[in-house]
């Protein structure tokens, strides 16, 4: 499993010459990085006088991040496996017209599934920005950069896989699929406007 490497090892491998791991699987790693500066902010605000409270909201943010921090280190694999199935489909025989159709329809499925990992990667490191506004407003002040690097790196994270999910979609032929996955795309389109808000609430 990809994510059971060293760091050394996996950025080894990702800089080799092949496919698998790419852009998502990097996304996928930045969001993971980005909730782990969030929960390493509310460890550095629990128990601190001064900040008692927040702390139990600081104590809620921290299990979210934690289970975020995880489910993006699965994601890392599920996004390497999910282009993987396309490398195997474009494989399949093509000398009949049988297996040209067969073939085409595997191709098209797993064009759909490579789309759906990252856009679902996408959504959920969105959702760090939410954490992050809020370890920046009331966690450790001490650690403020921390929550604002948590917010750069999410902001990566979200157009990184929004870029792996439109990548296939050129691709794909089922008009309404696109059309689905292209509108939810859009309602992350305003990430970049989140992540100048919350760096402009601190003034370095």
């Amino acid at each position: 499993m990809l994510q059971e490497l060293t760091l050394k090892g996996f950025t080894k491998k990702l800089g080799s010459k092949a496919p698998m791991p790419g852009g998502g699987s990097a996304a996928a790693l930045s969001a993971s990085v980005s909730a782990s500066l969030v929960e390493m902010v509310t460890n550095l605000t629990v128990g601190k006088k001064k900040y008692k409270e927040v702390e139990q909201e600081m104590e809620e943010i921290r299990n979210i991040a934690e289970n975020m921090r995880n489910k993006f280190l699965n994601d890392i694999d599920r996004d390497s496996d999910s282009y993987e199935g396309v490398t195997i489909a474009f494989k399949l025989p093509k000398d009949t017209e049988e297996e040209k159709n067969i073939r085409k329809e595997k191709i098209q499925k797993e064009l759909k599934n490579a789309a759906l990992v990252p856009l679902e990667i996408a959504k959920d490191a969105y959702k760090i920005l939410d954490l992050a506004e809020k370890v920046v407003l009331k966690g450790n002040q001490n650690a403020v950069t921390d929550g604002l690097v948590a917010t750069m790196l999410s902001r990566t994270a979200v157009l990184s896989a929004l870029y792996n999910v439109k990548i296939n979609l050129i691709s794909i032929k089922d008009e309404e699929f696109v059309k689905k996955i292209t509108f939810e795309m859009d309602e992350l389109s305003d990430v970049n406007e989140r992540e100048n808000k919350i760096l402009g609430m601190v003034e370095l």
